[in-house]
């Protein structure tokens, strides 16, 4: 095959191991610049995503100083669209078609088009994780004819995240086991130790589902109703207000429950009853969210209904209650993903008609 002008490899690297170069040095043989989209690069931490975009990012410039010095490897962040595998491709797009017409074009210097180009997407068909090597059909495709091992992030990040933690040496560069080695001691080490433990004995305590959720989806006058987690897990993220349904009680009825003790929405006669809560509910846009990997408790399927508070210069007011350290009201404008729990950044984006 003829080699392509550019290569394009997506991961997580959670964290980056020998696995991972061992892909991208045999992928830089047949290419000759390689793109690396680090996936998940907008979402909060956690034990599965303990580590930012900046963090892996570095981690990469540490194992391949000398090809990026020289532009043969580019990296760059790449968001989750957990609900869309169509905004997530157009992105996957988009970000390789501006470094292409940047880096090919010597950063705006020259006039060539997309055109001519060639583009190969690289990558280890190893489990159902590397779907994405199906959904760019207009690329070639470059497969890695063997994984170094077979280990995952996974396997590091389950031997890392304990009271005496591990760096398996023999599967991480020196360069990235220094990195964990000093972020060991740090305390958010420790706030992601503890809601590792805390997800471990969940299944004990609670099953493994599947859980049936309501969220409620809260929005007035260009702001949205959120409450910060009180406890683990999320921790001091943003949420929406929402909870378990109880046994015998409707869906419906649960996100207006949980609506009622997690805010206290109130107006001027005081809380707001169930009923003149639910007439605000834009039943038409009720959805189900239900990705297998939406939350490490298990297997949690929730329904988020749309609340659409009249329009009013002074907004409802609420207070935090139940297991919600606080309950505000936000600006839509204001916010991001990394700010929030599990996948309710998601469900606001699809909700909200962000």
């Amino acid at each position: 095959m003829e080699k392509a002008d550019f290569g394009v490899f997506i991961g997580r690297f959670q964290p980056l191991h020998i696995g991972h170069e061992h892909v991208i040095r045999q992928a830089l043989e047949q290419v000759g610049r390689l793109i690396i989209l680090v996936g998940s690069a907008n979402v909060a931490r956690d034990p599965r995503n303990p580590f930012t975009f900046d963090e892996r990012a570095a981690m990469l410039r540490a194992a391949f100083r000398h090809e990026m010095a020289e532009e043969r490897l580019i990296v760059e962040p790449l968001d989750d669209h957990l609900y869309s595998d169509t905004a997530w491709v157009t992105e996957v797009q988009r970000r390789v078609n501006r470094i292409i017409l940047d880096v090919g074009n010597g950063h705006g210097f020259g006039s060539h088009g997309l055109s001519d180009f060639k583009v190969a997407l690289t990558g280890y068909g190893k489990d159902a994780s590397s779907y994405y090597l199906r959904l760019f059909p207009e690329w070639d495709n470059i497969q890695i004819d063997s994984q170094y091992g077979t280990f995952s992030s996974t396997d590091v990040r389950r031997r890392y995240f304990q009271r005496i933690p591990e760096m398996p040496a023999s599967i991480l560069t020196a360069d990235v086991a220094a990195w964990l080695d000093a972020f060991k001691l740090g305390e958010t080490f420790r706030t992601l130790l503890e809601e590792s433990e805390y997800l471990a004995a969940y299944p004990a305590q609670w099953g493994k589902g599947p859980f049936v959720t309501a969220d409620a989806v809260v929005v007035q006058s260009g702001h949205i109703l959120l409450v910060e987690r009180g406890r683990l897990p999320g921790k001091g993220l943003l949420a929406l207000p929402g909870g378990f349904v109880d046994a015998g009680e409707r869906i419906r009825d649960a996100a207006i429950r949980e609506l009622r003790e997690e805010t206290g929405i109130s107006d001027g006669k005081g809380q707001i009853p169930p009923a003149m809560l639910g007439s605000f509910i834009e039943d038409h846009r009720t959805r189900v969210f239900d990705a297998p990997n939406r939350s490490l408790r298990g297997r949690v399927i929730t329904h988020a209904y749309l609340f659409r508070l009249p329009e009013r210069r002074k907004l409802f007011a609420v207070k935090g209650g139940d297991d919600a350290a606080h309950a505000r009201w936000y600006r839509l404008g204001d916010l991001s993903p990394e700010m929030f729990f599990e996948d309710h950044w998601s469900i606001i984006e699809e909700m909200a008609d962000l």
